[in-house]
Parts: structure tokens; C-alpha cells; sequence
């Protein structure tokens, strides 16, 4: 008899799972995930997932540490239930930003947050969209790596910018600026901007290579989190001559005050994913940020890699 499949989520991003379970056609499984008075994490999973093959839905987003750990105790519990095999969906990878050594006596913790996963007891990781590639090979098990950054270039085609150009915000993602362009179309052109970073979390523009003079710029980005740089690299853009600038980014990583920031923001339009959710009310009161869902993305890998099916079909399309 075939393995069932069951998806099961924490407390970091529901809405996301409930979709994506019902994009499967499946209910999600019964689980309780909260604390104990001390703080301490409980995990009790309340139906039986014994030879099942079972999904946890799980970003590691804001509070990282409290998500983490819940990912971490409900891998274990259902891996002691005896499930056939534990695939952590992981739409967002926390940590993933400190995936080398920029210094002496700096730890690596992206590979440490993998060891744990592992050592938990996952056999699988689905994500999407790493900060840094490289992450992949922390693991010793098979990790797919979806580009949800097709879903908003998909969406950026529709807009029909007029005289477009891929924007950069550093060397690093121009990879990514010449996928966009050849998502949107060849007509696109691409800039690049040059960043310096004082500070782990600080960083600011400091020159441009491309003409947007007259064009409609798309500044590209892997996440959002404080907006600051962001909106520095707009401004710049708009002293160049671009006649309106949007951005998207994959993970809305958002520290308190961003929203407001974007909204007072040059910007025409920021896009973002629901890898991370993204308050609802705000967003539905906001002028300029609009969220494109993820799940039906994540509900046909999963469903691929249920069925022993390729994964790498879904980039192709």
C-alpha cells in the first residue's frame, strides 16, 4: 500500500501551510504546539503518522530561535512516532545570511542550524530561494531548492513595465537579474548597483553601473528586512533618471518599522512573497505592497517528491 502523505505545521506561518494543504487536497494533521509555562516548547502530535510520509511546514522566521525549536521538537516527535520519512519545509531558512566567516572567531551558524535539522531526524529539506546557495551542501541529505523568484517575475511580466531595467542591488544577485530579464522578456535591460557593508546588518549604495535614465526600474532582492538599503538604492535610481522604481523580494523578513518605511517609500509597488507571513491588515490598508502566494508552488513539490517524481520539472517550466 502507498505511504499516505500528511502535512503538519508549527506556529510560524499557518495561513501558508493551510494552503498549501489544500492545494494537495489533504487536511492538515492534528498537532498542539505551544508552551509550557517555563517557556520550554510543547509539541504533541494527536493522530497516528506511523510508515507516512509527512511534511512539516515550518519557516524559520521571526522569533527564529522559538521557530526553530519548535521545528526541531516536532521533527523528533514524529520521527519517535515512527513516520516513514520527515521532509522539513522550510519556505524561509533562518540564519541563512551568516553562512561564512567574514572575520576571525565568527561562528558558521547556517551549518549548525543544518547539523540540528539532521540530527533531529529529517531526511529531506524543501526551501526556497537561499540567501546563499552554498547552503545546500551543509546538508547530508537531499535538499530541493525551489526558485519561488519565478513567481514574481511571472507577476512583474504582467505589470507590462514600460522600458524596463533589472537592477541589481549588488554582484551577487546578478545571477538573478538575468534570470528576471529573461522571465519578463528580452527587451529588459540590467543594471548593477555597488554596495558597501560597515556593519553585518548595515550596508549602503555607493555606485551604479547601467543606464535607467527614462526607464522603469525593478530592483531584486532575495529579502526585505529593515528596507533601509532598499530605499537608499530607489532614491539613487530616481537621481539617475529612472521615471518610477518597483522592487520585489522573496522573503518578507520585515523588522518592525518596515512597513512604514516602504509605504513613505519612492517606490510604486514593492512585491513580496508569503514565505514569511506578512500582516494581513497592514497589507490590505497598503498602497504599494502587494504578497504573491507561494503555496501552489510548494504543493506541487511536494507532491512531486511524494510520488518519487522530479523536481527540477518545475524550474523548466
Amino acid at each position: 500500500m502507498a505511504e499516505r502523505l500528511q502535512v503538519f505545521t508549527g506556529n510560524a506561518n499557518r495561513p501558508l501551510a493551510e494552503a498549501i494543504a489544500h492545494h494537495l487536497g489533504v487536511t492538515l494533521g492534528e498537532a498542539t504546539v505551544s508552551e509550557y509555562k517555563n517557556g520550554e516548547t510543547r509539541v504533541n502530535i494527536a493522530e497516528s503518522v506511523r510508515g507516512a510520509d509527512v511534511y512539516i511546514v515550518q519557516p524559520t522566521c521571526h522569533p527564529v530561535n522559538h521557530h526553530l525549536m519548535e521545528l526541531l521538537i516536532m521533527i523528533d516527535a514524529i520521527k519517535r512516532a515512527s513516520a516513514s520519512r520527515i521532509t522539513a519545509v522550510m519556505p524561509y531558512y533562518g540564519y541563512a545570511k551568516q553562512e561564512k566567516k567574514s572575520r576571525p572567531r565568527e561562528p558558521i551558524t547556517a551549518r549548525l542550524v543544518a547539523d540540528l535539522i539532521q540530527v533531529a531526524g529529517a531526511n529531506r529539506i524543501l526551501t526556497s530561494d537561499l540567501h546563499a546557495p552554498a547552503i545546500e551542501g551543509f546538508f547530508d541529505i537531499p535538499v530541493d531548492h525551489l526558485q519561488a523568484r519565478r513567481l514574481l517575475a511571472d507577476r512583474c511580466a504582467e505589470l507590462d513595465l514600460p522600458n524596463p531595467v533589472i537592477v541589481a542591488p549588488d554582484a551577487g544577485r546578478v545571477g538573478w537579474a538575468v534570470e528576471m530579464r529573461d522571465r519578463m522578456g528580452d527587451h529588459a535591460d540590467l543594471a548593477i548597483i555597488a554596495k558597501q557593508r560597515p556593519t553585518a546588518d548595515k550596508a549602503f549604495a555607493v555606485e551604479m553601473v547601467g543606464d535607467v535614465r527614462g526607464k522603469t526600474a525593478l530592483l531584486i532582492d532575495d529579502l526585505i528586512m529593515t528596507g533601509g538599503t532598499l530605499v537608499a538604492a530607489a532614491e539613487m535610481l530616481l537621481s539617475r533618471g529612472a521615471r518610477a522604481v518597483y522592487a520585489c523580494a522573496t522573503h518578507a523578513a520585515f523588522a518592525p518599522g518596515t512597513l512604514e518605511l516602504l509605504e513613505r517609500s519612492p517606490f510604486t509597488r514593492v512585491l513580496v512573497s508569503d514565505t514569511i507571513p506578512v500582516d494581513s491588515h497592514s497589507i490590505a490598508q497598503s498602497h504599494k505592497i502587494e504578497v504573491i502566494s507561494v503555496a501552489h508552488l510548494f504543493a506541487e513539490a511536494i507532491q512531486h517528491i511524494h510520488e518519487d517524481r522530479s523536481v527540477s520539472a518545475l524550474f523548466r517550466r
